[in-house]
């Protein structure tokens, strides 16, 4: 959701350059630094970058830099008499000599200069809307362009993690054998003990179908291939793939706490590494 537009328009007296800048968020979050003039839009303005970028946070900045002669301003002589005397009589109560600069100071204090004031113009207002317009489509491509490339590291990651599923499978039935070889094992150190043949063997057939992971293979399969289609389709899918990959991380954990093998915990461990690196970077998707 990172992105980063620009835009700068030149109208009859002034030069606006238009900044937007989105970061990473749940939902859509504004914020706004707009001249005072053009206050008024802000609704209708809020309205359209939410339909147009839905989700993240947004930093929309208006820069105007005066280019026209025409540009008055006037200097109210009653405040700066009163700031002087206040910093002067300031001044030599803290025995601080008065600075050489003190009039260009007196000048950049509030409200001391003070231009005329403005009117909304709407057609100018029509001029500025399209360059809104321009620098939210520069945003947007640079959005395009990281989708496409977390596009291919989320793609790459679910592919690890089938791979890493099908390398489960050579250890499969050999921690079943050994874990029947364990208990039978255990069963040939106790003397004058007698036992239910069948019974026993019905028991060990519950025993193995509790280790049994065919099930937890086959809903992580459905889960990475329901991934990828999520991940293909055209519109914002953020919020659904994180919820598909809180469905593989159960599988994941169960598989995990059935294997029963250190190898194949091993490979479990490594699918809990790419599931992580695919949560952290699903924040990055809209």
């Amino acid at each position: 959701m990172t992105g980063y537009g620009k835009a700068v328009v030149e109208l009859p007296h002034k030069k606006l350059t238009i900044e937007i800048k989105s970061l990473n968020s749940k939902q859509f979050d504004l914020f706004t630094r707009i001249p005072m003039i053009y206050r008024e839009k802000e609704i209708g303005l809020r309205n359209y970058l939410s339909k147009k970028l839905e989700r993240g946070k947004i930093d929309l900045s208006f820069t105007i830099e005066h280019i026209s002669k025409d540009v008055s301003a006037t200097i109210d002589h009653t405040l700066l008499k009163q700031y002087h005397q206040e910093i002067k009589s300031l001044a030599q109560e803290l025995n601080i000599g008065m600075p050489q600069d003190w009039f260009q100071t007196l000048l950049r204090l509030p409200d001391v200069m003070k231009q005329d004031s403005e009117e909304l113009n709407e057609e100018e207002w029509s001029i500025i809307e399209k360059t809104i317009e321009k620098a939210v489509n520069e945003l947007i491509s640079f959005r395009v362009q990281e989708g496409e490339m977390l596009e291919n590291i989320l793609a790459e990651k679910i592919a690890n993690i089938r791979q890493l599923l099908q390398d489960v499978e050579p250890y499969e039935s050999e921690r079943i054998e050994k874990v029947k070889s364990r208990i039978y094992d255990g069963l040939a150190t106790l003397e004058n003990k007698e036992y239910d043949a069948n019974r026993f063997e019905q028991e060990m057939i519950y025993y193995i179908e509790k280790l049994d992971v065919n099930e937890e293979k086959s809903r992580l399969t459905n889960h990475l291939d329901y991934f990828i289609e999520t991940l293909g389709d055209p519109k914002s899918q953020g919020k659904k793939l994180g919820f598909i990959a809180q469905e593989m991380g159960r599988e994941i954990n169960t598989l995990g706490s059935k294997s029963n093998h250190s190898d194949m915990q091993r490979i479990v461990v490594r699918m809990k590494d790419e599931l992580e690196q695919i949560k952290e970077q699903i924040l990055n998707v809209l």
